[in-house]
């Protein structure tokens, strides 16, 4: 069964996903053929350049820094993908067809191929050279926040929220004060923690910020175990599809009964962002 992943806005559980089924299938194997078949999807360096180098690049691991999986090589090059609105990576058979929006491909020594499928080619793959770092070569990595999952805490959005006026759930969505977080799970960790989106994030108290720290970590945790959220074409890195859009307590819910309460779930806009709450667990003043 192809590996792939695909999502219109993959935020971090479905990339973390995507990066487990990577780490597993693609170390150990060596590139031997590159194509490019749209060259403005290759962010560094020029298309022909990255079919050049890298070919004769074993790979070493999978890692992952917000939405940006980051494939190190064993000789200390790497590969940097991000997906943006409509990436699927897919490590395919031979012989399978290929979709009809592919833009690179590469072929490892076992006879699989690496492809990336981009319909409205918003996704870049970037050659990190030996001797550079990823946030040297990739536009705004060095800029991200912290990671959201193991070790986060109240003092992290304490510091990211400092002078910060705008909604919460706006400032959930900036990167660099937080990585990784996207619609999906900033409405969701809202409502676990009973905040109200349009609060200012200025104004959250210690306790507030300590419970939403929390919540953060046990959504997006909970996303990653289920796969994730398929929304459009999104799949596993097996070709599954991810689980948590059912059991989401408010995101897509509008009109819906709560689950907690029973009061009708709302969608209002944020900054131009859909923004799902429940007026009775999330009060305004609250």
């Amino acid at each position: 069964m192809p590996l792939q992943v695909g999502l219109k806005v993959p935020e971090l559980p479905e990339v973390e996903t995507v990066r487990r089924g990577l780490d597993s299938r693609l170390p150990g194997k060596r590139i031997v053929f590159v194509e490019v078949l749209r060259p403005d999807s290759i962010g560094h360096p020029t298309a022909r350049q990255f079919c050049r180098l890298l070919p004769g690049h074993l790979f070493a691991s999978v890692a992952r820094r917000g939405k940006y999986l980051l494939a190190s090589f064993d000789n200390g090059a790497g590969l940097a993908v991000h997906l943006r609105m409509s990436g699927r990576l897919l490590v395919a058979e031979p012989g399978t067809p290929a979709g009809s929006h592919l833009r690179v491909r590469m072929r490892l020594d076992d006879g699989l191929e690496l492809r990336f499928e981009d319909m409205r080619v918003f996704g870049r793959l970037w050659y990190v050279p030996y001797g550079r770092a990823f946030e040297e070569v990739i536009p705004g990595l060095a800029e991200l926040g912290p990671e959201p999952l193991a070790g986060f805490a109240g003092r992290h959005l304490k510091e990211a929220f400092r002078n910060r006026r705008q909604a919460v759930k706006s400032a959930l969505l900036d990167q660099t004060l937080v990585s990784g977080i996207g619609n999906i799970y900033a409405d969701e960790s809202l409502f676990e923690a009973g905040i109200h989106p349009a609060k200012s994030a200025c104004e959250l108290k210690a306790a507030e910020l300590n419970c939403l720290a929390e919540k953060i970590r046990l959504v997006l945790s909970r996303a990653i175990e289920l796969g994730g959220s398929s929304i459009r074409d999104y799949r596993d890195s097996y070709g599954v599809n991810g689980s948590y859009q059912h059991q989401s307590l408010v995101y897509g819910r509008a009109g819906q009964p709560c689950r907690r309460c029973g009061r009708k779930v709302e969608k209002v806009k944020l900054s131009g962002r859909s923004t799902h709450f429940c007026p009775h667990c999330q009060p305004p003043g609250g």
